[in-house]
């Protein structure tokens, strides 16, 4: 995250490093200067934090220099797009975020922190495009009824995990499982992919690609995602057990702008089920090929470790694999 100092320059907070090992003082560290680390430790940049508690970054810098002090230890390891939590802030964190959201919530504050009462901190969600647009984010018309607030944000599985690393989304619908231990992960539902094309198309082919396989729709035009053909070539792998090598006639970053060329007759190309089973019906497309064992593709909803940076990013993610989980339980689904 782009953290700037006060006079508006980029640039990390202007901290002198690890705080010299003490003794703590007596008691407790202030609530308030906790309330500010679990701040931080959430949105995982100062300047986020300070924007959740009202403050300005300063006084946000100030507080977690004073608890460090106080504490004796270091909290945050300072990174030019925002803050990575030490151990010891992750054990700190565990220990205090239930208390605090429990205080929080009796004193009507949102998430725990300090403040007027006022709207809920807003859902950051993330995700391809496609998906989020048919799948998700229809779901989530319940709860927005019931004050979640929703900051939604489009990209491509890496670039999102890596902005959610560095604490600009509070959840990331990925198309693969994340590696290593720096995230948390959930499966979230399976897509099957369908090799597709116009009517036209499929006159043209009949039943061919079943009796000839990839050799058929040599020459066809394709309709692809990018120009690397990333999930044309995943199915004639699966399907065919071949690699296809070929320039895409139609390149469209946007899944749904693929499905409308192929239904248009550009081309054919391979789609997920839930993005075309409308046109499926309707017969403005047709399945090409029919195999005993098609490709699938798991979803994952993946976040931060620790606890969530207020409840109702609790309440999004249980709202989403909840219907993630009946989706998958429902025939034909």
């Amino acid at each position: 995250m782009d953290d700037r100092n006060s006079d508006g320059s980029a640039g990390i907070p202007s901290l002198p490093g690890p705080p010299t090992p003490g003794p703590p003082a007596n008691g407790l560290p202030d609530l308030n200067l906790l309330r500010t680390f679990l701040a931080v430790y959430r949105a995982g940049a100062f300047t986020a934090g300070a924007r959740v508690l009202g403050l300005s970054q300063p006084t946000v810098t100030a507080q977690i220099r004073a608890l460090e002090g106080r504490l004796g230890r270091e909290l945050f390891e300072r990174r030019p797009r925002g803050v990575v939590p030490t151990p010891s802030a992750d054990d700190l964190a565990a220990r205090i975020s239930g208390p605090l959201d429990a205080l929080g919530a009796a004193a009507g504050t949102a998430a725990g922190f300090p403040g007027e009462e006022g709207p809920a901190e807003p859902v950051r969600l993330a995700g391809p495009a496609e998906y989020l647009a048919h799948t998700v984010l229809p779901t989530l018309a319940p709860l927005v009824e019931r004050g979640v607030r929703l900051r939604v944000a489009f990209g491509l599985t890496d670039g999102l995990l890596d902005e959610l690393r560095a604490g600009r989304h509070d959840l990331v619908v990925a198309t693969a499982r994340p590696r290593g231990r720096s995230l948390t992960w959930l499966p979230l539902a399976d897509e099957e992919f369908v090799l597709v094309g116009a009517p036209v198309w499929a006159g043209r082919l009949g039943g061919r690609i079943a009796a000839e396989g990839p050799a058929a729709l040599h020459g066809v035009p394709l309709v692809a995602y990018a120009e690397d053909l990333p999930i044309l070539r995943r199915y004639w792998r699966h399907v065919f057990g071949r690699r296809l090598t070929a320039v895409p006639a139609v390149t469209a970053p946007d899944l749904r702008a693929v499905r409308a060329a192929v239904a248009g007759g550009a081309g054919v190309s391979v789609l997920p089920r839930y993005l075309c089973a409308a046109e499926l019906a309707a017969g403005a497309l047709v399945p090409l090929h029919l195999p005993e064992d098609p490709p699938i593709n798991t979803g994952f909803l993946v976040g931060r470790p620790g606890p969530p940076a207020h409840p109702h990013v609790a309440l999004v993610r249980d709202h989403l694999v909840r219907r993630g989980r009946e989706a998958g339980e429902r025939p034909g689904a």
